[in-house]
């Protein structure tokens, strides 16, 4: 685990292993690491927009929890998003199959759930204009 996270902060030992791709397929990956770090960014704007603006819910502390739920997994993306692109670096680099993951699934079901939970929550307490 140690020796993944050092590859993150140093890019030359990456280098080391295998021989340098096709840029394009370098340039993709890098690609996709900056959507998943807006999707991160944007998880987390959505926590501290809970944070600020949701108004009071029905149930206590159920505001600061889904701010604190959405901070976590954008900072859960923000990791994941690294370390899927230095495992799909390093796959690309030794012509081996990319790596394959269910995070992108568990995340789509756990922001669809939370926007299921806002829903419920809008519709029990007529919305923020009540």
């Amino acid at each position: 685990m140690w020796s993944a996270i050092r590859q993150w902060f140093d890019p030359h030992e990456l280098r080391e292993v295998g021989s340098t791709p096709d840029y394009r397929f370098s340039l993709a990956n890098e690609r996709t690491f900056l959507a998943w770090l807006r999707t991160g960014l944007a998880l987390i704007a959505g926590g501290l927009g809970v944070a600020q603006f949701l108004p009071r819910m029905p149930v206590q502390h159920l505001r600061e929890a889904l701010a604190a739920a959405l901070l976590l997994l954008g900072a859960v993306v923000a990791v994941r998003a690294v370390d899927h692109w230095a495992r799909t670096e390093r796959a690309i680099r030794l012509g081996e199959e990319l790596p394959v993951s269910r995070f992108p699934a568990v995340l789509a079901l756990v922001v669809g759930l939370g926007a299921v939970v806002l829903i419920v929550l809008l519709l029990a307490t007529g919305g923020p204009g009540r």
